[in-house]
């Protein structure tokens, strides 16, 4: 196990900047997951510490080792990818095995390792298929069976589940978190899905356009975005975002919307309310009308226009009953972020 350290890390591509100035440290044992939309520099940063791409400025350290330069089989990492790459004509046991093959490790000790990494993964009854007979699911566990097996200082991970059904998502995702939590290993998973990233991280940083946006606790990221970039990728539904003032204790938009977030007066502000701190009440005199209701088993999304604002609120499933599509509703908030109007940037919470 080893911590990892990106300093001032940059990339590019020609005349292009695909990263920059990237400083993050990955503590030993940790899960560090990045996420950001397509394009952001995530995956090529996670390729620059692989040394699948070379590094155009700045070092990367694993431990108190320098790897910038180093090839990627001197690195001591091992990487499991989006797509398993497993050895057709090899059984579960081979495949597992593998790496320790390659490094001459006699058969009988290397086939004894692989049988009892494919029983801590729930392949025990497994071992003697083929691919070809395993389920999405378990092809992906027997590619982390052959990462772990290596026993590297830093596993990789680039999205890994995106291949499997929502179901098999979950659930793989809950395995990888145990097995990750249990065999401490420093770790750095990228993905795009930032209830992923949220699930799985002990530190989620958020990357756009080759920066890190933020960086930090998932719940810390979530509760407090530093940005309205942040605000609007990370959670889902995403934040709603209104530009107003705010005078009373009410936002009041130019096109008329209306909606009681409290706190102290302010002139040009973005307001940001999650959804689940909108609260929709019903009302005959209300300005906002009920669009779509989306029922997701105990909850339920409401989207609601008010003026040329849409807003989406979650509410109970118990409580639909007086929200219909075309009610009236009156618009207040539990929790409200205050941005910077003209840059995006999280104001100073109110006291």
């Amino acid at each position: 196990m080893a911590s990892v350290t990106f300093s001032k890390v940059g990339k590019s591509f020609g005349s292009a900047s695909v990263v920059s100035d990237l400083d993050l440290e990955l503590a030993d044992g940790s899960m560090t997951v990045l996420v950001g939309p397509s394009g952001c520099g995530k995956t090529t940063s996670l390729r620059m510490l692989a040394g699948l791409e070379a590094v155009s400025a700045g070092t990367i350290r694993i431990g108190d080792r320098d790897v910038t330069a180093l090839e990627p089989k001197d690195r001591d990492i091992a990487m499991v990818f989006q797509n398993y790459a497993l050895y057709p004509h090899l059984s579960v046991r081979e495949n597992i095995a593998f790496p320790l093959r390659a490094k001459k490790i006699p058969r009988t000790e290397a086939l004894r390792r692989a049988d009892e990494i494919a029983e801590s993964l729930g392949l025990g009854a497994l071992v003697e298929r083929k691919p070809k007979d395993l389920s999405g699911g378990q092809q992906q566990r027997v590619a982390i069976g052959r990462a772990i097996i290596r026993e590297p200082a830093v596993f990789l991970f680039d999205e890994p589940l995106s291949n499997l059904d929502a179901k098999l998502r979950v659930e793989t995702r809950t395995e990888l978190l145990r097995l990750q939590r249990r065999l401490g290993i420093t770790s750095l998973y990228v993905t795009h899905d930032q209830e992923e990233a949220m699930t799985l991280s002990d530190r989620i940083v958020v990357m756009r356009e080759g920066r890190i946006a933020q960086a930090g606790p998932p719940e810390e990221v979530y509760r407090r975005p530093a940005d309205t970039f942040v605000a609007t990728f990370v959670g889902s539904p995403k934040m709603n975002l209104i530009d107003g003032a705010v005078t009373g204790g009410e936002l009041r938009t130019e096109s008329g919307v209306r909606i009681t977030v409290g706190g102290p007066d302010a002139g040009a502000v973005t307001i940001g309310v999650r959804a689940d701190d909108l609260i929709l009440t019903p009302s005959p005199d209300g300005a906002t009308v009920v669009e779509l209701v989306e029922l997701l088993g105990p909850r339920a999304i409401i989207t609601v226009r008010s003026a040329d604002q849409q807003l989406t609120s979650v509410v109970e499933a118990a409580a639909l009953s007086d929200v219909t599509v075309g009610a009236t509703v009156e618009l207040s908030a539990r929790d409200v972020h205050r941005f910077d109007v003209r840059t995006g940037v999280r104001l100073v919470d109110p006291v």
